[in-house]
């Protein structure tokens, strides 16, 4: 008996150690901290545009004790972006923190030549052939055999925008396949630290009217290169995790 009650109280610390280790597992941010980092190369890379000579500027710096990247952008663009290959199930959850030192006089979302921010956080999706026509396909053969890189699809935009009213969702001016979300509008909390939390599937719903393939990765990007403005951006720890 006592034998059988030994085994049976094993059976259930092992089971409640394994249902800890699981919520642990779920709520672990599956893109590295930026306070965690010991370079700007660990665990994030480059993104640059080869059309763009200028590029953007992003530091690891301590601010208040705490290791965020700092971003400076001047009539440039680049970002950093971290490669996932996730699959989102039913809900994704997005969290983070930033700080701008200004929005863009010029910063409009529904414009070419507005469509710049001082921060903004870009999530990627595998490309979805079936979805795709003809010209669409062939076209991204193209460029992808000119740059030796496969393309991703859809990719929903979080953006501190100027004009654009926190909430709205608009097509990116350039390609309906990028949807701008404005989650901070205007000069009203310039300078100060602000926590987003976002869920991803729900955003990509109510952007693209389906659920979401594969993501393909998640960035940051400080850009100005229409607008010629100049901004400093802060971004602290980016978490995607499984609520």
């Amino acid at each position: 008996m006592n034998h059988l009650l030994g085994y049976l109280l094993a059976s259930l610390i092992l089971s409640a150690l394994t249902a800890l280790v699981h919520a642990d597992n779920r709520n672990e941010s599956l893109v590295k901290a930026f306070s965690a980092m010991t370079s700007l190369e660990d665990g994030w890379e480059p993104l640059e545009f080869p059309d763009i000579d200028h590029h953007s500027r992003y530091q690891l710096v301590d601010d208040n004790g705490e290791q965020v990247v700092r971003a400076t952008t001047d009539n440039s663009a680049s970002g950093l972006i971290a490669r996932v290959s996730v699959e989102p199930g039913d809900s994704l959850v997005l969290r983070w923190r930033w700080k701008v030192s200004n929005v863009f006089e010029q910063g409009d979302a529904r414009k070419k030549d507005g469509d710049d921010y001082p921060a903004r956080i870009y999530v990627a999706f595998e490309f979805e052939p079936e979805e795709a026509g003809f010209f669409e396909r062939a076209k991204r053969k193209a460029v992808e055999v000119v740059f030796g890189e496969e393309l991703p699809g859809n990719a929903l935009n979080y953006i501190w925008a100027n004009r654009l009213p926190v909430g709205e969702i608009v097509a990116n001016p350039f390609t309906d396949t990028t949807m701008m979300v404005a989650v901070n509008s205007g000069e009203e909390n310039s300078g100060e630290w602000v926590t987003v939390e976002r869920d991803i599937v729900a955003d990509y719903r109510q952007a693209f009217g389906r659920k979401p393939p594969k993501l393909a990765g998640v960035a940051i990007m400080s850009d100005s290169d229409n607008t010629g403005e100049s901004a400093t951006a802060w971004y602290g720890d980016i978490q995607l995790i499984r609520p």
